[in-house]
């Protein structure tokens, strides 16, 4: 019996990650025909369905999504013989996700003296909310993300690493906020559901039966400090945050109660996932620690 070849294995991932031929195509640098030819051929090699079609996209089938699994082992496993060979030293793709706060102010030094010391691996990032980051680590799409408490993420280990002031921002001409009675029903700007710094904001609130006029969600820091500046309303962002910004000067800054203001950063990983690109980050993350709060790895779960 024939073997399924890797390639076969990295092209259907990569379909699975795009969600469609033509997006998959221009990722691999291939015609799309070949694209459809080779997934075609590993379907009849399996003697399965591996995508389903779901309106203009193709999902995985159930068979697909176990494929999907061995597919990300096997490639990954397939650069790390090749490292092992080159004496162990990391190549090859390491693809990560992170918050937006995070990939601005915590990880531009890390990944310089990552890319440093290994300049033969090449670093995808993506950013995005705390649920939607841990999804891709659940999907297969990064091998790790760092991702905000609380959050809730059975059978992923999780490795804190930073720790975060948050900070409640108003525009300078808002009367002063000691209590979430003080915010009124201000409108408040923040993320897309699934942020966790907004989740902690609107439990502070909720807790003083305070409830916001409304919402309006960005996909950056740097849009809501300017919206907060420009008098639309308040928000809670990462002190680092406005440090890079220089969001300070523009904004007033308000400090919140510890059990909203103290917040950890983690980076969470599939249990028993092995990359030694991947290991080559939290080892540049431990050498960072004098700077950054970097603690030993324990699962977790909520």
């Amino acid at each position: 019996m024939r073997n399924i070849d890797l390639t076969a294995l990295e092209i259907f991932k990569t379909v699975a990650e795009q969600g469609g031929i033509t997006k998959a195509a221009i990722r691999l640098h291939r015609v799309q025909s070949n694209v459809t030819t080779r997934v075609k051929q590993l379907e009849e090699r399996l003697g399965t369905k591996l995508f389903l079609r779901q309106h203009r996209r193709l999902v995985l089938s159930p068979d697909g999504r176990r494929l999907l699994a061995y597919a990300d082992r096997l490639l990954h496993l397939s650069v790390e013989a090749e490292a092992a060979l080159r004496n162990g030293i990391p190549a090859g793709t390491l693809q990560i996700g992170a918050l937006e706060s995070t990939a601005a102010t915590r990880l531009p030094p890390i990944l310089s003296g990552y890319h440093q010391r290994y300049p033969d691996v090449r670093i995808e990032l993506v950013t995005g909310t705390t649920g939607a980051l841990i999804a891709k680590v659940v999907n297969h799409e990064v091998e790790a993300a760092f991702v905000a408490e609380p959050f809730t993420a059975s059978d992923l280990e999780t490795e804190p690493v930073f720790s975060e002031e948050l900070v409640l921002i108003a525009p300078t001409d808002f009367p002063k906020i000691t209590a979430p009675k003080d915010v009124g029903h201000t409108t408040l700007i923040a993320f897309a559901t699934g942020c966790s710094y907004r989740r902690r904001l609107e439990a502070w609130l909720g807790a003083g039966k305070v409830v916001p006029e409304r919402v309006m969600e960005f996909g950056s820091y740097h849009a809501i400090v300017l919206c907060v500046a420009a008098g639309a309303g308040v928000a809670i962002v990462p002190r680092s945050v406005l440090h890079v910004s220089l969001g300070e000067r523009h904004v007033r800054v308000y400090p919140l109660p510890a059990a909203v203001g103290k917040a950890q950063t983690c980076l969470v990983r599939r249990p028993g996932h092995q990359s030694i690109a991947l290991d080559a980050l939290r080892a540049e993350l431990r050498r960072d620690k004098g700077r950054f709060n970097v603690s030993r790895t324990h699962s977790r779960t909520r």
